[in-house]
């Protein structure tokens, strides 16, 4: 099984929508998602930017994808600069401060860190935790420990996400067993980048992720469409 997130083209947040420069992304999206092969079904964040970008995508596809209200952005205000009080999102503090607390490196209990001061942030985790082994469950994984079970024939099945930087860095600490402070804070996945993780089975019928590609952008070179930098704090290579 492979398992695709991709993140929406460059946004436009005032309208939650795409700049002209991220609708540029999502067509040249669209030519490389055109050619996939083995899609099962197509997710995407209810959001406007997600699914404007997929919009074009599914229709070079000629496909429809299910709405999962647990896709939006991971978007739960924090407090992250103490002498400064702003309130922002999960993936703003500053690395003097998240790479010094203990809890942030903890991949089960990560959001009782006391940095994070945000009630809603521990039943949102377990409903994006529930959504995601839903839609596995449906396929035929079935999470037991830190692992994945195989419950029905192997398949080579595809499975796309229209989403976030936000909440698809938070799946993939969950399926990969690594807390999601850590990827938010280091790891960058660009406007319309592709993210893919696959099943490999060691041991027959027992699962785990593994990352093939994290946040991929050949699609943005193909076109000579700079990436973006939305989300990043410092320049991107373009090369």
């Amino acid at each position: 099984m492979k398992l695709i997130f991709i993140r929406h083209g460059d946004p436009d947040y005032s309208i939650d929508s795409l700049t002209e420069k991220g609708w540029r992304e999502a067509d040249c999206l669209s030519k490389r998602v055109a050619k996939w092969e083995n899609i099962s079904e197509i997710y995407v964040s209810p959001l406007g930017r997600a699914k404007d970008t997929a919009s074009l995508s599914l229709k070079a596809l000629n496909r429809t994808a299910i709405e999962k209200p647990w896709l939006r952005e991971f978007y739960y205000q924090v407090d992250p600069h103490k002498e400064n009080p702003v309130q922002t999102g999960l993936w703003d503090y500053f690395p003097e401060t998240w790479s010094s607390a203990q809890y942030a490196f903890d991949k089960d209990n990560w959001f009782k860190n006391p940095l994070l001061n945000n009630p809603e942030i521990e039943p949102a985790y377990k409903e994006v935790c529930k959504g995601i082994d839903d839609i596995l469950k449906e396929h035929g994984y079935e999470r037991k420990d830190n692992l994945y079970v195989r419950t029905k024939e192997e398949k080579d099945e595809v499975i796309v996400f229209f989403c976030h930087l936000g909440v698809s860095l938070l799946i993939l600490g969950y399926l990969l067993n690594m807390s999601p402070f850590q990827l938010w804070h280091t790891f960058f996945v660009a406007p319309t980048s592709v993210t893919i993780l696959g099943t490999e089975e060691r041991t027959p019928g027992l699962a785990h992720f593994r990352a093939q590609v994290v946040g991929d952008t050949r699609h943005l070179s193909d076109c000579n469409e700079p990436i973006s930098k939305s989300g990043y704090y410092t320049d991107c290579f373009q090369g």
